[in-house]
């Protein structure tokens, strides 16, 4: 066995932390809080119970969702200890064969939980969670079809509570550039196109785009052709793509992928012409909206990216987002994409259970919006207790969301998702066929079966 897995066990000790041993954050019965949920969980009592929970967050995060963890302890009684870890994924299945898990695994993506929930490392959730999801997440079937797994009876329960989520279908603008240009933010998938159109008749170029990301060269295409799945496409046939029960070379996968290239194809749509779009660095390529005069006016990417705009850029004045709109005339409602982390019961417990329900109360998610990097598509929490209103923003795109879809490329098996589907869509931008490049790809998957 590796060094570095023999000694994990170790390491992963010396980052584990007792939640409910720190200060509340913030005063119970002070500020707008739902403290009557608070309040709530005083009727679950968990006197010295140990409830621990392993997840992928170091740093700030840890100390975020610690701070969250505390109210649980303070309320309850237990003592919840949380560990986190940068090698998540290996150790939770090397802890799990071994019998000794925690209580809650805390997954950063569905693929992984799917698998341990087959081999039987975990515990459904408790009853009533499925219906609770569906009435009080935005897009709540979309969250239990993300959280339910066969098994290992074959049959199918829900395993998964997502908890913290990232939105990815943003497009970014400069609301001065577009006031000096006469230009409105498109509200439709056609009136996006139009636009795009217009800014090119008037010899402007509309659109900044670059896939360069070293070895993982390409990935910025796939957040786009996946956007375009959930907008030309109904939310089954995306599903159906994700586990390949329709191949690459389907009319649907390769109409998604031409609606990326009617954007990223044309050399008066992007910024350097369409040679440039492979070769860009991702981390350059928003660079455009913020020269003068501007060298491009629309930019997709997810939530992460003011971390590579100019030093002392603010979101919400000097530059600002739009949600990439849905076709208005193939009625699919307002799909987004996005990411998040799921929280499953691996070693079933008193505590874990209540842990869980714990999850479902607004002051759990209203804790941590208070603070910075999350967002919730809980529909009772308060979101004017969000510290930043740009995350406010955000997260009202996911309260509207009809139809919510997990990362395709983070679902499918690496050599796919983080293999041919990138290197496919780089050589789909340098101007290969779409259908050859959805053929490349799925003989790359067929190959792995």
């Amino acid at each position: 066995m590796n060094k570095m897995l023999l000694t994990s066990a170790a390491a992963l000790a010396l980052t584990l932390g007792a939640a409910n041993a720190q200060e509340l954050m913030f005063t119970p019965g002070e500020g707008d809080f739902n403290w009557e949920s608070y309040e709530a969980l005083k009727n679950t009592q968990l006197d010295g119970e140990e409830v621990t929970v392993f997840g992928p967050w170091l740093g700030p995060d840890q100390e975020f969702v610690e701070s969250v963890l505390a109210y649980f302890g303070e309320a309850t009684g237990a003592d919840v200890k949380y560990v986190g870890s940068d090698s998540f994924e290996q150790q939770i299945v090397i802890d799990a064969e071994a019998g000794s898990a925690p209580n809650i695994a805390v997954f950063p993506q569905p693929g992984l939980a799917s698998d341990m929930a087959e081999r039987g490392f975990l515990s459904p959730l408790p009853d009533g969670t499925e219906e609770w999801v569906k009435q009080n997440y935005a897009a709540g079937q979309s969250w239990v079809d993300l959280g339910t797994y066969e098994g290992p009876d074959g049959n199918e329960d829900l395993y998964g509570f997502f908890y913290k989520v990232d939105v990815k279908s943003l497009v970014w603008y400069i609301p001065e550039n577009f006031e000096d240009a006469g230009y409105e933010v498109p509200e439709t998938m056609e009136e996006l196109k139009a636009l795009t159109e217009q800014i090119a008749a008037e010899g402007e170029t509309p659109w900044c785009i670059g896939l360069g990301s070293g070895g993982a060269t390409g990935w910025p295409a796939t957040d786009w052709v996946e956007d375009m799945m959930l907008r030309t496409q109904p939310p089954s046939v995306y599903d159906q793509w994700v586990s390949n029960e329709i191949p690459f070379t389907d009319s649907a996968v390769v109409e998604a992928i031409e609606e990326f290239g009617w954007f990223a194809r044309n050399d008066d749509f992007v910024a350097g012409g369409a040679d440039a779009v492979s070769t860009v660095d991702f981390r350059d390529s928003p660079k455009g909206l913020f020269s003068s005069p501007p060298q491009c006016y629309l930019h997709h990417q997810a939530s992460f990216i003011p971390a590579f705009f100019p030093e002392g850029t603010e979101v919400g004045t000097d530059v600002d987002f739009f949600y990439m709109p849905a076709y208005e005339s193939k009625d699919l409602g307002t799909p987004v994409l996005g990411a998040g982390t799921l929280w499953a019961i691996t070693d079933d417990s008193p505590g874990a259970q209540a842990l869980i329900e714990f999850l479902k109360s607004p002051i759990a998610h209203e804790i941590w919006m208070a603070q910075k990097g999350f967002l919730t598509p809980h529909k009772g929490v308060n979101t004017a207790l969000f510290s930043d209103p740009t995350l406010k923003k955000m997260n009202d795109v996911l309260l509207g969301a009809t139809t919510f879809r997990f990362d395709a490329s983070d679902l499918m098996p690496g050599g796919v998702g983080a293999g041919s589907f990138w290197t496919g869509m780089v050589d789909y931008s340098g101007g290969k066929p779409a259908e050859e490049v959805a053929d490349a790809i799925q003989q790359s998957w067929d190959s792995l079966k």
